[in-house]
């Protein structure tokens, strides 16, 4: 620790600063709106990566679908072949493969879930949650206050016994040279009776 007063104070303000930030973070992770939020989005991304994996990326079916307008142009009968056939070939690929179908099923119901707006019950259980977590959120915060208040007094303390400290050295210093100023007035008197005398 530095013994300047101004490096002291910097370095509480610095220390009181970076502590509100982390206050302010932790309060906004353990909220509640904001860890329901983060959970629906976690669910959203697993059911899009799912159905991306099952189904390919959209640009996969843009792609798909470009080809498949290039190809119109060969004709007019096999444009109506390869749409009469996909929901045949589509059901094949699903019968052959159940765990495949199963995730799209799957997929289809949680995308549809994430559309319609949450009932009674999720409401109700999130407002549970959010009642729940707020005295902790609260007495986090609280805590947190309280330790800053704590370094408030031992770095006034720290900050006292500096000036103190700085204050004695300056009268120590002001003594010193009070004292040699004395002695080399001295010196110089003796010097010069020693002149005259000589």
């Amino acid at each position: 620790m530095s013994e300047n007063p101004d490096a002291i104070r910097a370095e509480i303000e610095e220390t009181r600063r970076r502590l509100g930030t982390n206050v302010d973070a932790v309060a906004d992770k353990v909220t509640p709106s904001n860890v329901v939020n983060r959970q629906k989005e976690k669910v959203r991304d697993a059911v899009f990566g799912a159905k991306d994996k099952v189904m390919g990326k959209a640009s996969d079916m843009s792609d798909a679908v470009q080809g498949q307008a290039a190809n119109a142009q060969d004709g007019l009968s096999q444009a109506s072949d390869a749409v009469a056939g996909a929901p045949r070939r589509a059901a094949e690929k699903a019968q052959g493969n159940p765990l495949a179908a199963g995730l799209i099923a799957f997929g289809a119901g949680l995308l549809a879930a994430s559309l319609i707006p949450a009932s009674e019950k999720e409401r109700e259980a999130a407002d549970n949650l959010k009642t729940a977590a707020e005295p902790m959120t609260g007495q986090l915060a609280d805590a947190a206050r309280e330790v800053a208040e704590g370094l408030k007094e031992p770095a006034q303390e720290a900050m006292e016994n500096v000036k103190e400290t700085a204050a004695g050295a300056a009268d120590t210093v002001r003594g010193e040279g009070q004292a040699a100023a004395s002695e080399v007035r001295d010196h110089a008197a003796g010097a010069a009776d020693d002149v005259r005398g000589a």
